[in-house]
């Protein structure tokens, strides 16, 4: 797929239809870490909300192996939606990286409540270097986040 196609698929994630959106995934799935750098690049562009959720989602996958991915959640955390906050401080829990730390911190006494409350539970993940936690905040063990095929044996 030349680079003009993947950002018309890519564009394809901008839609309110799950159906439509997991039809423009189905074909860009295939691409693996290769699709991040044109999410990132869609991100600013999009602005449906539930579009700029999907690009985050499709990233957290690769948060760990793509810096493109990881700055896309950098470049979410501030999203005027609740739910695109949520994606981005999981895609930086899911990564695990320190230097996302600071940046969470910006948002931990966020007025939403929610997006509070997500920020505090990436930076717990991240310090105890257990992406679960970010799902699990009473560190019960028994709520895991399957991201990819390894993450159970993590």
């Amino acid at each position: 797929m030349s680079p003009d196609e993947i950002r018309a698929k890519v564009q394809c994630l901008e839609t309110k239809l799950v159906s439509e959106e997991e039809t423009a995934w189905n074909e860009l799935r295939p691409l693996g870490v290769e699709v991040v750098p044109y999410l990132r690049e869609a991100y600013p562009k999009f602005k449906l909300w539930q579009g700029r959720v999907s690009l985050v989602y499709h990233s957290v996958r690769y948060a760990r192996t793509s810096d493109d991915a990881f700055q896309l959640g950098i470049a979410a955390i501030n999203d005027r939606a609740t739910l695109v906050r949520y994606r981005a401080c999981g895609l930086l829990a899911y990564s695990l990286r320190k230097d996302a730390i600071p940046v969470l911190q910006t948002i931990v006494n966020h007025k939403d409540i929610k997006t509070a409350e997500d920020a505090q539970a990436a930076i717990d993940a991240i310090n105890n270097q257990n992406h679960h936690f970010f799902r699990d905040r009473d560190h019960s063990g028994q709520v895991f986040w399957d991201v990819n095929e390894s993450d159970r044996d993590a």
